[in-house]
């Protein structure tokens, strides 16, 4: 059955209808046997959780100096049928630029800077396109996935290295956490056509051995990516992946432990190739993820962890180029406990490769890379302190980039405790990255190259308060970064193509506000943050970044019982400038949204979301001009799933 959007709206409010009427009759039920149970017993919201992306150390999120946020597997679990990428556009400070629905190309946006300035990992393994520089979030399944952390700022780049200077996002594979052996399978079923089908084993023994393997299918018809295009591009552009995850880890002995993580999206992607005539369709094959594996030795003192692992992002155009990504990593990190603090050291080894097969060539002949490989040796070294009155970290790393030389980042952080629940804190740290290859050396219809450019350096400063109780985690964050060389993509009107140049001086400046209570069965809170991504030198001085809203923010309250939770939510994107001189805007806009699970037996549980309830026609890529277009996002959609657990 295929509906226009019109009729399939009043065929989802008819759905949603018939689903919330249920889901109201359950939940009143549920109300009525729940008041007989002590709020002891109801599931709890552990607002400390403990991160280990931030320090690389296991710390709580109230000794964290710099701002970190973590997407445990109980909200990942009102994303089901969903990808990365629409976890994080609700997380603090994010907003997304996407060119299309599910699967499409996308970029994202954290305090001003875009995908390219922050560091995406997966159990510890870089992963990311080195064509680009930009990670395929979009294709990673939220169902795959046992935690996110997120770590805002540079001071990632002094533990991490390079492509840090905005923050680092971390992703743990699912099974991370395996307390007892059970298996699973989860059905769903959503707008246009999509279905979610997946399973999942997981073992643990008495003697600490755990296994956990899953597979999933994931498929939509999807919406036309291009609003009121004719020919190709006015179908429907769909998208299937098939996604797995492992996580295995075992004692050898009472010190010694080995482990191996794995996560793999297999993915088809069609997109509108702004093709207005007959011919094939236009779509794009890829293959993403990384695998890792580790020895860990660990007494009362020290700690000293080897890990070894690759990434992977291979791209298939079926109308242009191919390209693979490969990263190939190895780590050695040594703690060791002092009588106050604890001192850690480690060193680093990363290979970065790409390959491209040029199916477009222009008239100057085939596409190829200069250089199409990297080397990075590196050694970093910290001191972190976490004391009643006061926390304290400090670290310093040197990478050695075969490329582009030395380069050595630093920071440090320090917060007082005013009260035992209210902290002030500061940190200032110093970051770096690299110009991709498609910046340096490649050329097409809209592109040419520049083999001239800089390595993008940035000082950041950060300020904040904290409280932190029982019920509530409440954080008032101001932040500043003095970027030099910032790269950015220049339409040249005189050749009529695009061209990666550094800014001479950027500012990226804002605060941030974020707050999340439980009070008994309600949890409630939002989070809020202003960014001026400036522009301080060149003919543009004084205008705002390209699509980086100012304005960001989410206010969310739910309910939650012992058989049942339900969340609301309204996220807000401010207006978003799409050319250097500031001359067009993208709108602003509002969506609300609601999801919640409904525990129908110990074993069965309902997880339903609806997005964009109001049916609001939004974009966030359009451009203005000559050549005008409008990346579609889609109106009201919804997805629901069933999951079975065997304990």
């Amino acid at each position: 059955m295929v509906l226009s959007r019109a009729s399939s709206t009043t065929y989802l409010r008819l759905c949603i209808l018939t689903a919330f009427g249920a889901f109201a009759v359950g939940a009143t039920a549920a109300t009525t046997e729940a008041t007989a149970i002590g709020d002891n017993e109801l599931p709890q919201v552990e607002l400390d959780k403990i991160v280990v992306t931030a320090t690389r150390t296991p710390t709580k999120t109230s000794n964290v100096i710099a701002q970190t946020r973590v997407v445990d597997k109980e909200e990942l679990q009102r994303y089901q049928g969903q990808t990365v990428m629409e976890v994080l556009r609700r997380q603090p400070g994010f907003s997304i630029k996407q060119d299309g629905g599910m699967g499409t190309n996308g970029n994202f946006y954290l305090r001003g800077y875009d995908s390219k300035r922050v560091l995406l990992l997966i159990d510890g393994i870089r992963y990311g396109s080195m064509s680009t520089g930009q990670p395929a979030l979009g294709l990673l399944p939220a169902d795959q996935i046992d935690r996110i952390e997120i770590l805002y700022g540079a001071s990632g780049s002094s533990i991490y290295g390079a492509d840090a200077m905005g923050g680092v996002i971390q992703i743990f594979t699912k099974g991370n956490s395996v307390e007892q052996t059970n298996f699973s399978v989860t059905a769903g079923v959503g707008s246009h056509d999509h279905y979610v089908y997946g399973a999942a084993a997981q073992f643990a023994n008495t003697e600490g051995a755990k296994l956990s393997l899953s597979a999933s299918r994931n498929q939509t018809k999807g919406i036309s990516a291009l609003e009121n295009r004719s020919g190709n591009d006015k179908d429907d552009d769909g998208f299937k992946s098939n996604n797995f995850a492992l996580n295995a880890s075992m004692p050898l002995t009472q010190n010694i432990s080995i482990g191996a993580t794995g996560l793999f999206a297999k993915s088809n992607t069609e997109f509108d190739n702004f093709s207005f005539g007959p011919g094939p369709n236009a779509e794009v094959d890829q293959e993403n993820g990384a695998v890792s594996a580790f020895s860990q030795y660990e007494n009362d003192k020290l700690t000293v962890r080897l890990s070894a692992g690759k990434s992977l992002d291979k791209l298939d155009n079926k109308v242009g180029d191919a390209f693979e990504t490969k990263q190939k990593q190895a780590n050695l990190i040594s703690t060791y406990k002092l009588p106050v603090g604890q001192f850690q050291a480690g060193a680093e080894w990363l290979q970065q490769k790409v390959d491209l097969i040029d199916n477009t060539p222009s008239a100057s002949g085939k596409d190829n890379y200069k250089i199409n490989d990297r080397d990075i040796k590196s050694g970093f070294a910290g001191y972190q302190v976490n004391e009643d009155a006061y926390d304290f970290q400090a670290n310093v790393r040197l990478d050695d980039n075969s490329q582009f030389g030395n380069e050595t980042t630093f920071g440090l952080g320090y917060a007082v405790k005013l009260a035992p629940s209210l902290r002030l804190g500061t940190g200032f740290a110093t970051g770096y990255r690299a110009p991709t290859l498609n910046d340096l050396y490649i050329e097409s219809f809209y592109y040419v190259p520049n083999e001239n450019l800089k390595v993008e350096k940035s000082k950041n400063l950060e300020v904040f308060i904290e409280s932190n109780t029982a019920i509530q985690n409440t954080r008032l964050t101001a932040f500043n970064s003095d970027v030099d060389n910032l790269i950015d993509n220049r339409y040249d009107d005189s050749i009529k193509k695009y061209q990666a140049l550094n800014i001479d001086e950027a500012s990226l400046s804002g605060y941030s506000f974020t707050s999340d209570w439980q009070l008994s069965h309600i949890l409630f809170g939002g989070q809020y943050a202003r960014t001026n991504a400036e522009e301080k030198s060149g003919t543009n001085k004084g205008k705002q970044l390209v699509y980086r809203p100012e304005n960001t923010g989410l206010v969310y309250v739910g309910y939650r019982a012992a058989d049942f939770d339900i969340r609301t939510e309204a996220e807000y994107v401010g207006k978003t400038y799409n050319v250097a001189d500031n001359s067009t805007f993208i709108d602003d806009y509002t969506l609300f949204n609601i999801s919640g699970n409904y525990y129908l037996s110990p074993n069965l549980t309902w997880t339903s979301r609806i997005n964009n309830l109001t049916n609001v026609d939004y974009s966030t890529n359009e451009s203005f001009g000559e050549y005008p277009s409008r990346y579609n996002q889609d109106g009201t959609n919804f997805f629901t799933s069933l999951t079975y657990n065997w304990f």
